[in-house]
């Protein structure tokens, strides 16, 4: 058993310097800020409908996007807001969303669980567990019979390994061998149901690999290490044109949603948890090897927290969606798209 700016970021092969350390933890802090922004936004009305933050995993999503190609295809989940910034998607189009504006890059149509952008070959989110699954395989699928070749990375939280779309997507992606790389973020709760409770087995690399994929378990809270087992399962589907699956083992700091009360688990995890916080992680490390100091850092932050402030001032001077283009985007009135 085998266990940025607008346009995608293009993969970084064989970068291991400062510069590329600096560029991840730039990605994690723009995550970072971004949502503890959009808390305040949501708090205050602003942003209305669900929210799910990201905050606590963000080197899944700086790790693996550092490892994809410009062509390759992203499916994402409902908690996509790092997976869209870090593949490069712009942050004003992102927040413009989230506030319902037609600047936003699902014209003001999807929110906070369905960004679409496709510059960036982002294929967005999906409001139901496990719902991007049969989506990537189709992709795939239609890469293969069109001779196109690159790589679909689909992201699923663990929940999804108890839906029945996970084990029919990864037995066809290994029957008729389908480039998807397979990318579950396992945080260990499936809303508020934590892993043991609800799968027998919890290893989830060794269920994959029962489908004849190779499969292995990342550190899911260490960007460094997200990205070189990425680019190593990217590499190989690259190669073999079959499947890979990697299981991120991460943790999210905050509550399922803004409407959880997140009364089912312990304080003293979650404390435990926040102590392995990745951005905190890869800062110290570049710290102590001289590659950053402590003003370098402010900076840093000063920086991203200029950018989030200026998507806001422009998602807040955006228009809405004029009333008789309402109809527009839908299966029924499609004469005319740009």
């Amino acid at each position: 058993m085998k266990t940025a700016t607008a346009g995608a970021r293009p993969a970084a092969a064989g970068r291991a310097g400062p510069a590329h350390r600096r560029d991840l933890l730039r990605q994690m802090l723009r995550i970072r800020r971004f949502e503890e922004r959009c808390v305040e936004l949501y708090s205050a009305t602003k942003i209305r409908g669900f929210l799910h933050l990201y905050i606590g995993e963000e080197a899944v999503a700086a790790g693996v996007m550092a490892a994809l190609e410009p062509a390759d295809a992203v499916v994402s989940t409902y908690r996509e807001h790092g997976h869209a910034l870090a593949r490069g998607v712009p942050m004003d189009a992102i927040m413009a969303e989230m506030y319902g504006k037609a600047t936003g890059c699902s014209r003001g149509r999807g929110g906070s669980m369905h960004l679409f952008d496709r510059a960036t070959n982002f294929h967005g989110g999906s409001a139901i567990v496990g719902g991007g699954l049969p989506l990537a395989v189709g992709l795939a699928l239609a890469d293969r019979m069109a001779g196109r070749s690159r790589v679909t990375a689909c992201f699923f939280g663990d929940g999804a390994v108890a839906e029945g779309e996970f084990h029919e997507c990864l037995n066809l992606a290994a029957l008729w061998h389908l480039p998807v790389l397979f990318l579950c973020e396992n945080n260990l709760y499936a809303m508020g149901t934590r892993i043991d409770r609800a799968q027998a087995n919890t290893d989830l690399a060794a269920r994959a690999a029962t489908y004849g994929m190779t499969a292995h378990a990342v550190d899911g809270m260490d960007a460094l290490e997200v990205e070189k087992a990425a680019r190593r399962a990217a590499a190989a589907v690259r190669a073999t044109g079959s499947p890979y699956f990697l299981e991120l083992r991460t943790y999210r700091f905050r509550a399922h949603s803004m409407y959880d009360p997140d009364r089912y688990r312990d304080k003293a995890e979650i404390a435990r948890w926040q102590q392995r916080d990745p951005i905190d992680t890869l800062a110290r490390r570049m710290i102590s090897d001289g590659e950053l100091d402590e003003p370098g850092l402010a900076q840093l932050n000063a920086d991203v927290e200029a950018e989030v402030a200026a998507s806001v001032t422009a998602a807040e001077q955006a228009p809405v969606e004029p009333v008789d283009q309402l109809t527009r985007f839908v299966y029924a009135d499609n004469e005319g798209l740009p």
